[in-house]
């Protein structure tokens, strides 16, 4: 099975984007899955200041992000010699702020060969495609699901519980490669999807919020994640995801969830 050639956005002057219909997110059809816009907060944060590498982005999700399209702008915070700091703005066209992005930047050095932790890892050839979590939304509109190949390791499904998942998108945009930190975007922003402890249909669980820290770049277009849920009584959760590779860990995704029973 082969995605087919497509993106998740378009643009003619690099500063507003409009969504296809892979960014819909699929609890309404006018708001955007929150996994490819983080990409371009990515993106724009790379290209403010390309001489350090992004190692975390934290997304603030203020209003839903708009399927109209949006504009993103980015600007340097603290520019300095081992670490920075940069800030994005996602806005719709009235000018209101839907998001916002923070961004650290660290100076790499030279490779060293220092000790560290490895995890043994099943390479994505040995998983099975299957359905993505949430594969019913809450219309009738094309979604995220349709820009996104899912493979389960063997042992592992779609169910409801911790999920270790392989996942390959389509890039953020149609004529540009995305960077290892941009294309895992759209997987960090599943973690409560793929971890969740009750189906959509029972228990409504919205991350207000994302952070992903990567502490090297990931490599090769199948990337995966182990997801694990953990909601309490009182409405509030959240997700962790280790984030790999075939060659291991490459960083963590996590998400506050609003979680509230379906009615």
């Amino acid at each position: 099975m082969v995605v087919p050639l497509s993106s998740f956005f378009t643009t003619t002057d690099g500063d507003w984007f409009t969504p296809t219909d892979h960014s819909r997110g699929p609890w309404h059809t006018d708001h955007c899955h929150a996994g490819p816009p983080t990409g371009l907060a990515a993106r724009a944060l790379e290209r403010a200041l390309p001489e350090q590498r992004l190692t975390r982005i934290t997304v603030d999700l203020l209003r839903p992000i708009p399927h109209a399209g949006f504009r993103v702008e980015a600007r340097v915070l603290k520019a300095g010699r081992g670490v920075s700091r940069t800030q994005c703005e996602l806005s719709d066209a009235d000018g209101r702020v839907v998001a916002t992005a923070s961004g650290l930047h660290m100076l790499e050095s030279a490779q060293q060969s220092l000790p560290t932790h490895h995890e043994a890892i099943a390479p994505h050839e040995q998983a099975v495609p299957a359905g993505f979590p949430i594969a019913v939304p809450r219309h009738d509109m094309p979604t995220f699901v349709g820009g996104v190949i899912v493979k389960y390791p063997p042992g592992e499904s779609a169910a409801p519980g911790p999920t270790t998942v392989w996942m390959r998108t389509v890039p953020l945009l149609p004529d540009e490669t995305p960077s290892p930190f941009q294309r895992i975007c759209p997987l960090g922003d599943c973690g409560n999807a793929f971890g969740r402890n009750a189906d959509a249909t029972d228990i409504s669980f919205v991350n207000p919020d994302l952070t992903l820290v990567l502490h090297r770049d990931p490599v090769g277009e199948w990337l995966g994640m182990r997801a694990v849920g953990y909601w309490e009584g009182n409405g509030i959760g959240t997700s962790d995801a280790q984030l790999f590779d075939e060659h291991g860990c490459v960083g963590r995704a996590m998400q506050t969830l609003f979680i509230r029973p379906v009615s």
